[in-house]
């Protein structure tokens, strides 16, 4: 129903050609920045590669692209001004580079397989540290640096029923996922902050992703089921060094089951629909959509509050949590009208012992066609509190620390495509007690997005 918005992924977001946004995790030190000859020997085919494709591409498509590498850009940028309250006011810009480059089999032997590099470039400011709030009002935001937020080959099996994908992957790009949610700029409704801050530097999601397996299933029409098997820390470590699966990392295994409606369409239409799976599979827009979800870290993590006699606090092994989504059509477009109404709804919940938020819930609603002068325009309002569990209150509280219960964001924003390529979209958010900090006054936010594409 929706067309994917330049503005979600995701505890932060990132700009996927495929996928739309995902959220942001704010890892805890900075990216080293790339200068291998790895990376210049990417830049070289990627601009060889987009050189070749304009080259070869038909009058009157600008951009097609080689059949079977394709290379793609996406820039996104903020420029974010805290009008009020935060911890400072104040402007500052951060921007995304995505240089992406596509590799799909040809009929025959390596037909339904496809490799997908993702290369990111983080730049700018954090507007976080300006606001002072723990859900991450640009899902944009991360460390700077260059890294790979994504390289993974995939494999749809025959039949289109089974998808088997191996690499370095952002679980988000599928796993607890809505499309109309990601109209939103605010990093929470890419992927809850329950999630998005667990384990030692958070799920396998924008900015620092980690290497696994993904399996998806489709056992009847709009039903999916997924899982995927993870290392249980971002291959970006927090203290800058980069490996996968060291010793003691655990593992981090997602799970997730869901169902979805398609729009009216004729038999062949319907058929094609339910056999496509996997990433970049060009599914048409759903209408209605339901899916629950459930997680677990197998490494060891310290218990927020509980403490030994000696004072040391206690380990847990594992940590989990669970979740459920949902998003409805309920004004769908038809042959008088244009206008379109969603809503959605998100909640989830994640062990107190162990991770800071121990329940989250966010909902909105997002319109288009209403008066807006432009049928394309998409305009939404949304909500996102994110609750401290009691694990981490009462460590606070030990320590003298005042704390509130919860951060509670309202945000209202419009998006508008100028043209094929170019999306800008200006976003106002109210933060009401940011970190959960009494002492931080709540914020008003302002801020106009944009991204471009090819």
């Amino acid at each position: 129903m929706w067309p994917v918005p330049f503005a979600n992924r995701c505890a932060a977001t990132k700009f996927d050609t495929a996928h739309g946004a995902v959220p942001m995790r704010d890892a805890q030190a900075p990216a080293k920045r790339s200068g291998s000859l790895g990376m210049r020997a990417f830049l070289g085919l990627w601009f060889v590669t987009a050189a070749h494709g304009v080259a070869t591409a038909d009058v009157g498509d600008p951009v097609a692209q080689t059949s079977w590498l394709a290379p793609g850009l996406v820039y996104g940028g903020t420029v974010l001004n805290d009008l009020r309250g935060g911890v400072r006011r104040g402007t500052t810009y951060v921007g995304n580079l995505h240089l992406q480059l596509t590799a799909t089999g040809p009929a025959g032997r390596w037909e339904g397989t496809t490799a997908f590099l993702d290369v990111l470039n983080i730049h700018g400011g954090r507007p976080s540290q300006r606001v002072g709030d723990a859900q991450g009002v640009s899902s944009i935001e991360g460390p700077p640096g260059t890294q790979i937020e994504e390289f993974w080959v995939q494999h749809n099996f025959a039949g289109n029923t089974l998808s088997l994908l191996a690499g370095i992957y952002d679980l988000n790009s599928e796993f607890y996922r809505l499309t109309s949610a990601g109209l939103f700029v605010n990093s929470s409704f890419g992927i809850g902050p329950e999630f998005a801050q667990s384990g030692v530097s958070g799920p396998s999601i924008f900015p620092r992703t980690s290497a696994g397996l993904r399996i998806d299933l489709k056992p009847a029409p709009g039903w999916v089921l997924r899982a995927a098997l993870l290392d249980g820390v971002p291959i970006v470590r927090p203290d800058g060094s980069r490996a996968a699966f060291r010793a003691g990392d655990g593992l981090l295994g997602v799970a997730e089951v869901a169902w979805r409606t398609q729009p009216t369409a004729d038999a062949d239409e319907r058929r094609n629909a339910h056999d496509r799976i996997g990433r970049f599979s060009a599914l048409p827009s759903y209408e209605d959509k339901f899916a629950f979800g459930a997680w677990r870290y197998t490494g060891r993590y310290s218990d927020l509050s509980d403490m030994d006699p000696a004072g040391v606090a206690r380990v847990r092994c594992g940590t989990s949590g669970a979740y459920a989504i949902v998003e409805l059509a309920l004004v769908r477009p038809n042959a008088s009208s244009r206008k379109q109404l969603a809503a959605f709804a998100q909640a989830g919940l994640a062990d107190a012992r162990t991770n800071r938020f121990s329940t989250y819930f966010g909902a909105g609603l997002i319109g288009s066609g209403w008066g807006l002068g432009r049928d394309v325009d998409q305009l939404g309002l949304s909500v996102a509190r994110a609750v401290n569990g009691a694990h981490y209150s009462r460590s606070q509280r030990a320590q003298g620390v005042a704390i509130s219960r919860a951060e509670t964001t309202v945000e209202v924003t419009y998006l508008a495509p100028l043209s094929k390529y170019l999306t800008v979209q200006p976003d106002l958010q109210y933060v009401r007690n940011p970190n959960t900090d009494p002492s931080v006054p709540s914020a008003w936010v302002l801020q106009v997005r944009f991204a471009y594409s090819f």
